[in-house]
């Protein structure tokens, strides 16, 4: 993992929460290189011991939140509550699940009750 050129970028995050440095390092590499994201920039949520990243979809001007983490983890309402605080209160987040096959799924999630749009 120290040799792949985004290491640097996530250098201070994977040693830090080694349990979500895999999906840390898998979203990463997914947003940067393969969706092509601009302004990437890697977050540290102490409250929920991994990094998260903020960062623009090609052709928007949104700043986007994404959380990695795996397939295997239980998340829990407060653990949600923790990570919109630390992330100053977005509009919604994204949450990268990881699996071990090197997929991720992407499922977005606001606080409160939403209605669905019409």
């Amino acid at each position: 993992m120290q040799a792949h050129p985004s290491y640097p970028e996530l250098s201070a995050l994977l040693p830090k929460y080694p349990r979500a440095a895999g999906a840390l390092f898998q979203t990463y590499n997914d947003l940067k290189l393969s969706q092509q994201w601009s302004g990437l920039e890697v977050i540290d949520l102490t409250a929920c011991s991994r990094g998260a990243f903020r960062g623009k979809r090609p052709k928007t001007d949104d700043v986007l939140y994404v959380i990695p983490c795996s397939l295997s983890e239980s998340l829990s309402t407060a653990w949600l509550k923790d990570a919109f605080r630390d992330l100053g209160s977005p509009d919604n987040v994204y949450l990268a699940i990881n699996d071990q096959d090197s997929s991720i799924v992407y499922y977005k999630i606001s606080p409160g009750i939403v209605k669905p749009p019409v």
